[in-house]
């Protein structure tokens, strides 16, 4: 479904979810512009779906707790074992005894 949508339908349906999220949890846009320190102007904008910087958007879902999604969004990535050990470089995986 997001890859068949445009930026800017998915910012809308950012500022959607955001603005549900709000009223789930009975809040105000004054107070969670408040908690979050931004201004009454810009928490309408989000709600609205117009851009902003990702570090306004992030202050508001701290607010609103929902922070941990994140995760799901952008997962770390995980380095194999092969990868870490060329990182590392050869490490002695055993001892052998030396021929005369």
């Amino acid at each position: 479904m997001w890859t068949e949508i445009s930026d800017t339908a998915i910012i809308k349906k950012l500022g959607q979810r955001i603005k549900a999220q709000r009223i789930r949890q009975e809040l105000m846009q004054e107070e969670v512009a408040e908690q979050s320190g931004i201004s009454l102007s810009t928490m309408r904008r989000i709600e609205a779906g117009q851009p902003v910087s990702i570090q306004l958007f992030i202050s508001v879902l701290r607010t609103l707790r929902m922070l941990e999604n994140f995760e799901l969004l952008i997962p770390e990535t995980k380095i194999s074992p092969l990868q870490l050990q060329k990182l590392q470089g050869r490490k002695v995986q055993r001892v052998r005894t030396k021929k005369d």
